[in-house]
This record gives C-alpha cells, structure tokens and sequence, in this order.
C-alpha cells in the first residue's frame, strides 16, 4: 500500500494479533486510526476472554498512530455518504459511514476487507 491510509477495524484486529504481513504493507505509508475504529477495538476487547491484555494492546498502538478526531466536517460527510448511499440503495452500517466520511474528509485511502465500502464515492 502507498500513499496516506486510514485502517479499518477489520485490518487493525489483524495487526494487534501479529500479523508481519499487514505490518510490512503499511509500513511505508502514513497510517491514520478514525476514532470510529478506536471505539470498535475497545468494545471487542471489553467483550473478549482477555479485556485486560487487548485493552494494552490498543493503548500501545494508538500511542503510535494519529487518530482522526471525529468533528463537524466529518458529520457533514457523514450525511452526503450516507444520503448518497440512500439514493443508490446501498447502505452500509452506521459506523462504517462514518469510518468511511473520516478517510474521505482527510483524504485518506481506507484499508478494509469489506466490500461494501465499495459502494462509497471518494
């Protein structure tokens, strides 16, 4: 992967458990967590069989990596994919629309396994 990239929840768990491969792909990109994801990854540790260990885990990664606040300008693209993907009859869950308006508002590339973010223009 090149350029600037925002990670999705899907590639980040992945990554947490150690997979060199994800790790040696982004390595020579700017890498970006939306908040959205950050939320996502501490609800999955809180519900796994080891909260406490999962929860260090994220903590150090987001030590290392800018997280993309969520704001105004991110609502605002919030509404246009979601409204947009209204129109092509194609939603997606909330939280990936808004995962999805924080790569489009900074201009990132979105690293995911889910093709329905296929679905969203920009």
């Amino acid at each position: 992967m090149a350029g600037r990239i925002a990670l999705d929840t899907n590639v980040v768990v992945p990554l947490l458990g150690g997979d060199g491969g994800i790790v040696v792909r982004a390595a020579a990109a700017a890498v970006f967590l939306p908040l959205m994801v950050v939320g996502e990854l501490y609800f999955g540790a809180e519900k796994s069989g080891r909260p406490v260990q999962n929860v260090a885990r994220i903590d150090a990664l987001i030590e290392r990596i800018v997280v993309l606040p969520c704001d105004v300008a991110t609502a605002r693209e919030f509404g246009r994919i979601k409204g947009a993907l209204r129109a092509k009859g194609r939603p997606i869950p909330d939280n990936d629309v808004w995962i999805a308006a924080a790569a489009v508002q900074h201009g990132l590339t979105l690293a995911t396994r889910d093709a329905h973010f296929d679905a969203v223009d920009g």
